[in-house]
């Protein structure tokens, strides 16, 4: 499949090797005895992809590697088999460090700073999205050093020159600048959504007001905010809906809120509206959240959890707004 076949492209500038393991008792000055580490492909683009991969969508995935960490980075996408182009940086790609402790079930989460890129690095980026020209661009995760917060903002430029819709999940500077160059689609939580509007804080019959003056600023059509446990709520200048998270056991949070975009653009790339795109969006992460460590979710999970929404999700809606 030719680069610029694909529906959609994922951006992750910080991607990262997440190292996951057990260990029972956290001692201080003891050497902590821990089992066999399991590594994945990490950072929010990736992830997103591999979300779409699930589902039997395809995508292809732009991040940046370095150094011999970058090349096990390769190694890990190949075997969930994505397409993906690399740009090569001087400096190595980071490793995050997630740990269990069996005896509390507490989860300890290590991340690593990102790389710095050059500027040289960084327009190899811009043109690598450019020359995809995809239908739905997903930029995801935080940014490197050197980049600037500006950079999702000329991402966003790019976007609107090739015609792309643009689903931006990252947080602070970054954000707020890729908004003012107008965005597709936004996917906050509910503190995110506050500072995009200069408020200390929200209620949940806030949001919608909240997530409508963005729009109505010309900054982006769709808001979808994470209520976490509560669900999401969908916000466009028309309409306003909230899905509630199925019932599940949590197990871990690592990955939901990049299963809930891989779930929505997924939905969107196969031409469901945006109501079952939020649906899509709720299965997905409320599925990530029933594995342990860095797993994302399981597609028969996913499935189940759209059914059950299809089925009894009305029925157990909350109508806070």
């Amino acid at each position: 499949m030719k680069k610029n076949d694909h529906k959609i492209l994922t951006l992750t500038v910080s991607p990262a090797i997440d190292k996951s393991t057990k260990f029972s008792g956290l001692v201080a000055e003891q050497k902590i005895r821990c089992e066999a580490p399991h590594f994945d492909a990490g950072g929010g683009g990736i992830n997103v992809s591999k979300a779409i991969a699930r589902l039997g969508g395809n995508s292809l995935a732009i991040f940046t590697v370095g150094g011999a960490s970058g090349e096990l980075l390769q190694e890990l996408v190949k075997k969930e088999k994505i397409a993906y182009e690399v740009i090569k940086t001087e400096s190595w790609t980071r490793e995050n460090f997630i740990a269990v402790d069996t005896l509390t079930n507490a989860q300890y989460r290590f991340g690593m700073p990102g790389p710095a890129i050059t500027t040289k690095e960084a327009q190899e980026i811009l043109k690598a999205i450019e020359e995809a020209k995809p239908e739905f661009l997903v930029a995801s995760g935080s940014l490197s050093p050197g980049l600037g917060d500006d950079f999702y903002e000329r991402v966003a430029a790019v976007s609107r020159k090739t015609g792309s819709k643009l689903i931006i999940d990252t947080s602070g500077a970054p954000l707020e600048k890729a908004i003012d160059e107008g965005v597709f689609l936004l996917k906050p939580n509910v503190g995110e959504l506050a500072k995009l509007v200069k408020a200390e804080s929200l209620e949940i019959n806030e949001v919608d007001d909240a997530a409508r003056q963005i729009i109505s600023k010309g900054k982006c059509e769709v808001v979808v905010v994470s209520l976490g446990p509560q669900g999401a709520v969908l916000v466009t200048k028309d309409i306003c809906e909230h899905i509630p998270a199925p019932p599940v056991q949590k197990k871990s949070t690592v990955g939901a809120g990049d299963s809930m975009v891989g779930g929505m653009v997924w939905a969107l790339s196969e031409g469901k509206d945006l109501s079952e795109m939020l649906r899509w969006g709720v299965a997905c992460g409320s599925a990530a959240t029933m594995n342990e460590g860095t797993q994302l979710f399981r597609k028969e999970d996913a499935l189940k959890l759209i059914k059950w929404l299809n089925t009894y999700g009305e029925k157990y809606q909350i109508h806070p707004l």
